[in-house]
């Protein structure tokens, strides 16, 4: 296989954009947030994972100094709203850099809910709202990653089967590079291999 390598010291603006091309798909962290003055905020933030399962804590990364970040920081809150398939266009729309007076859910026509633990209002037509209390943030370069522990995970009665969330009533949208998003698509299923039945069916 041929291969053509990319040093970040020898490209000014650095990898970003290929990252961004390459980890994928990227779930979304559709953020909201309110600011100690009590304007709202919503913002989708793509670089988005579990941080750790006990305690439970997710995170997201501010690229440089966002409202989601600034708001969050002020005030020690936020929610996580899944970003569902039938909002795309709301979602990109989100991701305007309006003003920080400016409420995005006013803005872009989003029906807010209000949250059970923290203060700042959840995306009512999201499946999934994962409130959160500020852990702590930590700075790299040009970015902020911001932990959250989270004090209640909010499901959508229909998005349930069996007790668990169902992917295929999630319906959450992903980030790829440049404009590109993607969707659920195919979904495939296998168990995990124990090393004792690896042994038992030759793998060794």
């Amino acid at each position: 296989m041929s291969r053509v390598g990319f040093d970040p010291a020898s490209h000014p603006g650095g990898v970003y954009r290929l990252l961004n091309s390459v980890v994928v798909p990227r779930p979304i962290a559709w953020v909201s947030t309110r600011s100690p003055e009590g304007v709202d905020n919503l913002a989708p933030h793509s670089f988005f994972t579990i941080a750790c399962a006990e305690p439970p804590i997710v995170q997201f990364t501010s690229i440089g100094r966002k409202d989601s970040l600034a708001n969050a920081t002020a005030t020690g809150e936020f929610v996580v709203n899944l970003a569902p398939e039938h909002l795309f266009e709301e979602v990109n729309a989100s991701a305007t850099d309006f003003p920080p007076d400016h409420d995005e859910f006013a803005e872009v026509g989003i029906e807010r809910e209000p949250s059970a633990r923290v203060s700042p209002p959840r995306v009512a037509g999201s499946p999934v709202a994962i409130e959160c209390v500020l852990e702590r943030t930590q700075d790299f370069g040009t970015s902020v990653v911001v932990f959250g522990r989270v004090v209640l995970v909010a499901v959508a009665e229909d998005a349930l089967v069996d007790g668990h969330p169902d992917i295929r009533r999630l319906r959450p949208l992903a980030r790829l590079g440049r404009r590109q998003w993607s969707t659920i698509g195919e979904v495939r299923e296998i168990a995990r291999i124990r090393f004792d039945d690896w042994r038992q069916t030759g793998g060794d």
